[in-house]
């Protein structure tokens, strides 16, 4: 048995040195513009758009704590500075029982707000709305998109045209744990509560691991954490390089250790394969383009690893820190194949079909989901009509058998392109909204992707 109690809501475990309890802004209107209806979630669904508390839950909404790296600056004034978490939900399988957050963006100041409103704009909720279901679409394990409304209010903000249109979303994701929640902790030199931390993370996020460790060794519960939080991001940014996604801002702040992407800002789907592409038009280091997002999250969970050793001075972080790489790799073989259908012989095999693959893009400037489109289940007489100059890739790739046969004839890959997500179709889709009111676009870009 371990000490955490599935029964009670989990962040009411973990206690108040994590959160403040803080209470909804007063909107003029709470109009209803997106509701999920896949996550089939068993309450009223006016509950995430009022926050009024679920029986036996949450009584209050927490604004959690934490600090962060932000382009690699570490800054110890952040927090949930316009949202909180006002509902925690269960939901049982037969190999795990995984907790769920409900948390908000966009629903009023907090005392992490700083000089911000803590409001969200209509256009930001619309671009979380269209990523999290186009990330789900191609595979990426991301938080989803719960519901989004209208408050009635207008905002100004730098950079957009002001007044804009104000929203609140409501995100569901397994949970809100960020690498920066440890270093707040580690700043203030709160070792109990690192471990005490350590071990909620194991428990609610990692309980299948959790188990098989004998609770009194404390160093080993600690360096199983810090593994599989490595694992699983390896994991994840396979996922976002094969997607051609870039998430913005990865900063420390913005790195859940649950292993599953949130919270981004000013992403961008690639459009032609350029591993310098960014997204933040304030990246003007291009710290975070496209191709250096696997070691943005390598340097994220240095800082996981130093923050933990302020409680666990022997832990080997940097030496488990070592299979990144390996894992990253691993990651990408399989989605690699995944995407195209394929499934190789060899690692080898794999290995010289990326790279003659991601070659022959980077070379030619092609389209990134274009290509991937094209050479899905590699049939070789039509993809060669379409790329005649792709002869090596094609020849690496007849390596390989394929996946799934009734995927490779799937009515999708008979169109002629596929669906993508580009920043000239967002911008055509909000105009709609902005100016004239018309959501036609957006239903039909959502209803698109699921197909």
């Amino acid at each position: 048995m371990n000490d955490w109690q599935n029964t009670k809501t989990p962040l009411l475990q973990l206690g108040h040195d994590f959160y403040d309890a803080v209470q909804s802004a007063e909107f003029p209107e709470k109009k209803l513009r997106y509701l999920n209806s896949s996550l089939n979630l068993n309450f009223p669904t006016d509950h995430l758009w009022h926050f009024k508390p679920l029986q036996n839950n949450l009584p209050d909404c927490l604004a959690l704590r934490y600090h962060g790296h932000q382009f690699q600056h570490y800054n110890p004034d952040i927090g949930d500075g316009r949202g909180f978490v006002f509902a925690q939900l269960l939901q049982n399988n037969p190999q795990n029982n995984q907790w769920y957050d409900l948390g908000t963006k966009g629903s009023g100041t907090t005392p992490h707000s700083r000089s911000g409103d803590g409001r969200l704009t209509l256009k930001g909720a619309v671009r979380e709305a269209l990523a999290t279901e186009m990330l789900t679409s191609l595979g990426v394990d991301t938080s989803k998109t719960a519901c989004i409304f209208e408050t009635g209010e207008n905002l100004i903000r730098n950079d957009e045209p002001s007044p804009t249109r104000s929203a609140v979303l409501t995100r569901f994701s397994r949970g809100h744990i960020r690498i920066g929640t440890f270093q707040r902790l580690a700043a203030l030199n709160q070792i109990d509560n690192i471990k005490k931390l350590t071990s909620y993370c194991m428990n609610f996020y990692y309980q299948n691991e959790y188990i098989k460790i004998d609770l009194p060794d404390q160093n080993l519960l600690a360096a199983r954490f810090f593994q599989v939080v490595c694992e699983k991001n390896a994991d994840l940014v396979a996922q976002v390089m094969m997607a051609g996604f870039v998430h913005g801002v990865l900063n420390t702040d913005n790195i859940n250790i649950s292993g599953e992407l949130f919270d981004y800002g000013p992403y961008r789907f690639m459009p032609q394969y350029d591993p310098t592409f960014t997204a933040a038009y304030f990246d003007y280091q291009g710290l975070y383009a496209y191709g250096r997002q696997p070691h943005s999250f390598f340097w994220n969970l240095n800082q996981l690893g130093f923050s933990l050793k302020k409680a666990y001075p022997d832990l080997p972080f940097e030496q488990i820190l070592e299979n990144f790489s390996v894992d990253f790799n691993t990651s990408i073989q399989k989605y690699f194949s995944e995407r195209l259908n394929l499934k190789f012989k060899t690692t080898e095999d794999c290995s010289v079909a990326i790279s003659e693959f991601f070659k022959y893009l980077e070379k030619n400037k092609l389209f990134f989901e274009q290509t991937f489109f094209d050479f899905h289940s590699c049939k070789s007489t039509e993809v060669l009509k379409k790329h005649p100059k792709a002869g090596s890739v094609v020849k690496a790739l007849e390596k390989a058998d394929i996946l799934d046969e009734s995927l490779a004839k799937s009515d999708y890959f008979k169109n002629e392109k596929p669906q993508t997500l580009l920043i000239e179709e967002i911008e055509t889709i909000w105009s709609a909204i902005s100016e004239n009111d018309d959501w036609s676009l957006f239903d039909k870009k959502l209803k698109s992707i699921r197909k």
